[in-house]
């Protein structure tokens, strides 16, 4: 599978960004060529040179090293809260429908609490009630998203329940957490890892809405976000400011989007080009 991947151009596009995306925020520090946060009012709306290679802000300080450290920001909040989306999507949602009966409708009935509200309305409603910080931003985006990662996992797992393969491991006498950890979660797998790639792209997106709203990291943070947020007085005559995190925050989603839906179209055939 891996191979086929690799082959289709879209896949190789996207692990392109996503590498490019990934290697930024690991070696921020020494890919940025200026503090992020040294302010030098005389230096303010610089044109790009060989000190500030795009330039400087309001405040003098590096766009591009603002950019660089944007990276890590992002990817500091959501491959975590992806990482807790995936890992309690999968094991709620396999166990739902593996054991059935009251747990199944007990799962089924918080997932339709949460999902009677739009994913945003409850991440902008919990940043706002825990206050700015990381773990609060991961923790707005895994309760704003899980369970609909989770109901479909459920799906995805009932499915499997019925086929042969599981019925011969119950005459094998393999235990019901054996079932579903050594046979229905392996099996469902590459599918959960399709639904996640695209999910970056959307957290990616919800995180730096936040900054954008002010509701995110703090105000001057070096986050896309943010520096949107702080270059809206500026539009008319710096737009600059905004263009470059609203690039930022578009291809690194675009990357995540073309790998997922590449891989989508690999795990699945029948539903390319749908």
């Amino acid at each position: 599978m891996l191979k086929k991947t690799l082959r289709n151009p879209q896949a190789a596009a996207g692990l392109a960004i996503i590498a490019l995306f990934l290697l930024t925020a690991v070696f921020a520090p020494a890919l940025a060529p200026n503090s992020t946060d040294a302010i030098d009012v005389m230096s303010k709306y610089l044109s790009a040179g060989a000190r500030f290679p795009l330039g400087t802000d309001q405040l003098g300080r590096c766009v591009l090293s603002r950019l660089i450290y944007g990276a890590r920001s992002s990817a500091m909040i959501v491959l975590p809260s992806l990482a807790v989306i995936g890992f309690c999507g999968v094991v709620c949602g396999a166990s739902a429908a593996y054991i059935g009966g009251a747990a199944e409708r007990a799962f089924i009935v918080v997932c339709d609490v949460f999902m009677a509200f739009p994913p945003l309305v409850i991440a902008i409603s919990l940043v706002g009630a825990l206050g700015q910080g990381m773990l609060n931003i991961i923790a707005a985006v895994f309760f704003s998203a899980w369970v609909w990662f989770a109901k479909v996992v459920r799906t995805w797992a009932a499915i499997e329940k019925g086929k042969d393969y599981v019925t011969a491991s119950k005459i094998a006498g393999c235990t019901r957490a054996g079932v579903i950890f050594r046979h229905i979660i392996p099996n469902i797998l590459p599918q959960c890892v399709v639904y996640l790639s695209t999910g970056v792209a959307s957290a990616i997106l919800m995180v730096s809405g936040f900054s954008f709203l002010g509701l995110g990291f703090e105000a001057g943070a070096a986050e896309w976000g943010a520096m949107l947020n702080d270059a809206q007085a500026n539009f008319h005559t710096h737009p600059e400011l905004l263009v470059y995190p609203g690039l930022c925050v578009l291809i690194a989603a675009a990357g995540f989007n073309l790998f997922g839906e590449a891989l989508r179209d690999v795990v699945t055939p029948e539903g390319a080009g749908q």
